[in-house]
C-alpha cells in the first residue's frame, strides 16, 4: 500500500549501475553506458549512486570517458559513488572503480594493473618458408608500425613505448587524483596485481565489503537498490547483431585470459 500513498517515506534511493566486460568500442564503452548512468543519476532523487565493476580492462580512452561521465554526474547532482569490485578491477577495470568516491572489493577480487599493453603476433619466419612476399606502399614513414609480417625493427618498438607512456601517465595521474593520500608509499604503478585484502593495504580500495550489507549499512535497512540495465535495441532484439557479438565475445575471453580467469 505505500507506494501509492506519496508522503510516506519509502526509504532512501541507490540506483545499482554494473559496469561489465572488456572496455572497448563494440563492449562496455561510453556510447553503450551513456543512457544508463544518465538515468541513474537523473531519476528520482537518489542518496547515492552504487557502481558494481566486473572487468579485466580494455581502451584506456573508453575507460576514462566512462570514469569521467561518472564523475561529472557525481559532481553536478552531489552525490556520492560507491563502487563494488567482483572477479576484477583491473587495468581499464580499475581506472573505472577509481571514478567511486569509496571502492569495496570481495576477499577474492583482483585489483590493479595499472599499466598499458600493446600485443600482437609476428609471421616474418612462416612467410618466407611458404615463399609469400609482403608487399606495402605508404605515405608516411611511421604509416605501417609493427607490422606483424615484417621483422620486428627497434625503431618500431621506440614508437610504441613512446604511445604507451603519456597513457600510462595518465592513467597514474587518474589514480593519484581520485585515490590521493589513501594510496601507500609503494610501487603502485608497475602494472601489478592484488588481491582483496592486498589492496585494501595499499590504498588502492577501502575495505572489503558487498553491496547489499555495505550499503544498508551505510543507509538503513530501508534503502532501496534499484538496477538500472541498459536498453536493447530493435536490432539486438532480432539477433541481427551475432556477428559482432562474436567478435565481442572472442575479445572478452582473450581479456579475462590476461588475468587467468
Amino acid at each position: 500500500m505505500k507506494r501509492f500513498i506519496p508522503f510516506l517515506n519509502k526509504g532512501p534511493l541507490v540506483p545499482v549501475i554494473r559496469l561489465q566486460g572488456v572496455i572497448s568500442s563494440r563492449g562496455l564503452s561510453d556510447q553503450s553506458t551513456a543512457s544508463l548512468i544518465e538515468r541513474a543519476f537523473g531519476r528520482g532523487k537518489p542518496v547515492a549512486v552504487a557502481v558494481v565493476v566486473n572487468s579485466p580492462g580494455g581502451s584506456p580512452a573508453q575507460s576514462s570517458l566512462i570514469a569521467a561521465r561518472i564523475r561529472r554526474l557525481a559532481d553536478e547532482k552531489s552525490v556520492r559513488v560507491h563502487v563494488f569490485v567482483e572477479d576484477a578491477a583491473a587495468s581499464g577495470g580499475y581506472w573505472l572503480a577509481c571514478a567511486g568516491d569509496d571502492i569495496w572489493v570481495d576477499q577474492t577480487s583482483l585489483v590493479g594493473s595499472i599499466g598499458v599493453i600493446s600485443s600482437g603476433f609476428g609471421f616474418p619466419d612462416f612467410m618466407a618458408r611458404h615463399g609469400i612476399e609482403r608487399r606495402v606502399h605508404t605515405a608516411g614513414t611511421s604509416k605501417s608500425l609493427a607490422d606483424p609480417f615484417l621483422p620486428e625493427k627497434a625503431e618500431d618498438v621506440a614508437r610504441l613505448k613512446a604511445i604507451q607512456a603519456p597513457i600510462h601517465d595518465a592513467f597514474i595521474a587518474h589514480v593519484k587524483a581520485r585515490r590521493g593520500a589513501r594510496l601507500a608509499d609503494a610501487d603502485l604503478f608497475n602494472a601489478d596485481i592484488w588481491v582483496g585484502q592486498q589492496a585494501v593495504e595499499l590504498g588502492l580500495v577501502d575495505g572489503v565489503g558487498h553491496l547489499v550489507p555495505k550499503l544498508k549499512e551505510l543507509y538503513g535497512r530501508n534503502v532501496r537498490l534499484v538496477a538500472h540495465a541498459p536498453k536493447r535495441g530493435l536490432l539486438a532484439r532480432f539477433g541481427l547483431r551475432a556477428m559482432q557479438s562474436g567478435i565481442g565475445a572472442i575479445e572478452d575471453r582473450a581479456g579475462w585470459a590476461r588475468l587467468g580467469l
